[in-house]
């Protein structure tokens, strides 16, 4: 399985587990700006390792710094998509082959920004809709340093561990989850705000969550 990390310009870990996302993936790209957090990174812990590709409109990546990871970068000016989704399809189209198993992990999508964390963490969703991920073996989430977040398309299970932090997200108000492993039950939740099934915690290492139909929903894990 080839384990691909994408480097967002949000806040770089600090804690151990991302890092050792980042220092053991097979093909890193960085979107835009987030090279100069990589490039400091890598000099300390990777032995200055260069990303696979940095990728985006360019807007606010270090000229210096362009000058030198100029082989690499790979520049689209299109503004209908942010440097996140460039960087998700050029990983897509590079190491994610049909028929073969794959998985990408998305760091730095949240903090220093609200409007850019919810914003990023709801493109996992988007990206289910467009990419059919699941469907083809790609998982795909989204880790910090208090969370990890992923998308669901249909009924499924998960393991998380006992007591861990569950809250789940849909832009969907016709669905309708069924929840076991979870202190409060999700049955009666109608999804027409965000905070309804938030906040919820593990009973048990597994939860299961049963969909009405398929639609999309949001998991974070804290």
């Amino acid at each position: 399985m080839s384990q691909i990390v994408i480097i967002a310009a949000g806040e770089f870990p600090r804690k151990d587990y991302p890092r050792w996302l980042i220092s053991s993936a097979d093909h890193i790209v960085c979107c835009d700006s987030a090279a100069a957090a990589f490039m400091r990174f890598s000099k300390k812990h990777m032995e200055g390792r260069l990303p696979d590709a940095v990728v985006g409109d360019l807007d606010s990546i270090n000229p210096r710094l362009q000058k030198e990871l100029s082989g690499i970068i790979h520049s689209e000016s299109e503004q209908d998509t942010n440097d996140l989704s460039k960087a998700m399809r050029y990983a897509l189209s590079h190491w994610c082959p049909e028929g073969e198993s794959s998985s990408i992990t998305i760091i730095g999508a949240g903090g220093k920004r609200e409007d850019h964390t919810i914003g990023n963490l709801s493109l996992l969703m988007e990206y289910e809709r467009l990419y059919s991920l699941s469907e083809r073996g790609i998982m795909v989430q989204a880790v910090s340093d208090w969370t990890t977040t992923f998308a669901i398309t249909d009924s499924c299970s998960f393991d998380c561990g006992k007591d861990r932090g569950v809250s789940i997200f849909s832009p969907d108000n016709s669905l309708n989850i069924k929840s076991e492993g979870l202190k409060w039950p999700t049955d009666q939740v109608v999804f027409d705000n965000w905070w309804w099934a938030t906040l919820n915690r593990s009973t048990n290492d597994t939860v299961k969550l049963t969909l009405s139909h398929k639609s999309l929903a949001l998991i974070v894990l804290s």
